[in-house]
């Protein structure tokens, strides 16, 4: 394989967005292969060195997803340089489209891991999507859910969670059952409030067209026609766990979310714990597993999760 590789870019007017700001793009390659070299000369981009064929594949992604309409941002970037570097098209997660958000812009997936967790909602009955802390497990299962709901493909959504640190004695709590159960479920309303507009989500949760309840409240139902999220499942009981799967009804697609490394139940026996082993041969389920390198809010997050995963040592 040649050390050298020359990298036309298809008009000047693409050369900004390439490199970036005071060429920070170009910085952040260079940076992420030391020992190759780049040199731009107009249009063109010369690149010498044992990484060259690895460089260029990256500039040709940018590329392509400058002209698909994306704009590149510094931690974007980063993230492209990893999909590359473990032999994944950056072009091929980026411009998956999953719902428009009410700022118009689209959700999609940030990273090859939150690509093939979606794909996989897509595909199954039940998908666990299994990971740190800002992996997008419960924003992107939202997003999923509403597309399927304004596809019509299901009838209603269901937002579920137990509520752990009550011990699921919800009376204790002052005002009805929305109430006592809005402090519990506040990150999936958030994801709903990016992807409807306030009045929409009043019309669907007065409908029922949008229902949230403790987990304590699935008991004894058959959910038909319906896409249910059961986020922090990892605070589930073993029995909790059995009784929700088995509520999934004719028609329903269900997506649990959890983080092994924060059980808050007392004992710390998880419903989460073990259940690939149980579940994962069974046709229509799917155990996908996010890591730190799918951690999409602020650096220093997936900084936090690298940390605790050196010491092995639970969040608490």
């Amino acid at each position: 394989m040649p050390d050298s590789f020359v990298v036309l870019v298809p008009g000047n007017h693409l050369m900004t967005g390439l490199l970036g700001q005071g060429d920070q793009f170009l910085r952040s390659a260079e940076r992420a292969f030391p020992d190759t070299t780049v040199l731009v000369r107009g249009n063109e981009i010369n690149i010498d060195g044992p990484d060259s064929a690895t460089m260029a594949r990256l500039f040709r992604e940018w590329i392509v997803l400058l002209e698909s309409g994306e704009i590149l941002d510094l931690a974007g970037v980063e993230r492209t340089i990893d999909m590359v570097r473990s032999d994944i098209n950056p072009s091929d997660v980026l411009t998956s489209r999953i719902v428009k958000s009410t700022s118009g812009r689209f959700v999609k997936p940030k990273t090859a891991g939150q690509k093939r967790y979606s794909d996989a909602i897509l595909a199954n009955t039940i998908t666990f999507g299994i990971g740190p802390a800002g992996t997008g497990k419960s924003y992107l299962a939202v997003a999923q859910a509403v597309q399927a709901l304004q596809d019509k493909s299901v009838n209603r959504i269901i937002l579920t969670r137990p509520a752990v640190e009550a011990g699921e004695r919800l009376g204790f709590l002052p005002g009805d059952l929305m109430a006592k159960v809005d402090p519990y479920l506040r990150p999936l309303y958030d994801a709903l409030y990016d992807m409807l507009d306030a009045e929409t989500v009043q019309r669907y949760m007065e409908r029922a067209t949008i229902e949230v309840a403790p987990l304590a409240f699935m008991r004894g139902r058959t959910l038909n026609s319906s896409f249910i999220i059961l986020d922090e499942a990892q605070n589930t009981t073993p029995e909790q766990m059995k009784m929700f799967l088995t509520r999934i009804g004719f028609g329903s697609k269900a997506v649990v979310t959890g983080d092994v490394t924060q059980v808050d139940i007392p004992g710390g026996r998880s419903g989460l714990y073990g259940l690939e082993s149980i579940l994962g041969e069974i046709e229509g389920v799917e155990f996908v597993h996010l890591t730190r390198r799918d951690v999409v809010r602020h650096k220093i997050v997936s900084d936090i999760v690298a940390a605790y995963e050196r010491i092995s040592q639970p969040v608490k």
